[in-house]
């Protein structure tokens, strides 16, 4: 059990530590809202990261990679990401108190909760994962093993939610206007990358 635990903390942090859309959203909260609004999105972001985790170790790795539904979530993710890019860069260029993110027009909750359950990494890390426990040392997985598993992985991530939201807004929360701006939309292009990136593996996928 401690071995099963130790290993699902280490994946956890790895996965969780990994630079992707829930990140770049963190440092745009950060800017706007403090470490209050960095920390709600990071804990959101733990609803997809608890679905497909569910599902994967439920062992449902088949129905995950099927294209029927890796095209949908692909799809919503991709058009949720390009209005986080467009939104990013045009609040690089107005005012922080009439930018979507300080009028509340979309919550950190709500943003967080979107971009972890329509991101096509998690489904295919949990399908892969679910698929093949026994990499970890377990031929025959009894369910107080998925139990250790699953409550290794969510520790480390509950914890990653609490030092990343910190280190974001140390560095970013008390940035200057210039360094906002510059921020902004530099998010804005990753923003862009992971959208354009989500459709083509998906795309190329399916070809």
């Amino acid at each position: 059990m401690i071995q099963i635990l130790s290993v699902a903390f280490l994946l956890g942090l790895i996965f969780n530590a990994a630079p992707g859309a829930v990140f770049a959203e963190t440092i745009r909260r950060s800017m706007t809202g403090g470490f209050r609004e960095a920390l709600i999105l990071q804990l959101a972001s733990l609803t997809g990261d608890v679905l497909w985790a569910l599902l994967g170790l439920l062992g449902i790795g088949v129905l995950l990679q099927s294209p029927s539904m890796q095209l949908p979530i692909a799809i919503a993710g991709s058009a949720y990401l390009g209005y986080l890019a467009w939104d990013s860069w045009k609040a690089a260029d107005a005012p922080a108190e009439t930018s979507s993110i300080a009028k509340g027009t979309m919550s950190a909750a709500r943003a967080g909760v979107i971009l972890s359950t329509t991101n096509p990494q998690n489904i295919a890390y949990w399908a892969a994962l679910g698929s093949a426990f026994a990499t970890i040392g377990i031929a025959n997985p009894q369910p107080a093993d998925f139990v250790v598993f699953f409550a290794g992985f969510m520790l480390s991530s509950i914890l990653w939610c609490f030092f990343c939201a910190a280190i974001v807004n140390k560095l970013f929360g008390n940035a200057g206007t210039k360094w906002k701006i510059w921020t902004y939309r530099i998010c804005a292009l990753a923003f862009l990358y992971l959208a354009c990136g989500t459709l083509y593996e998906v795309i190329n996928a399916l070809a």
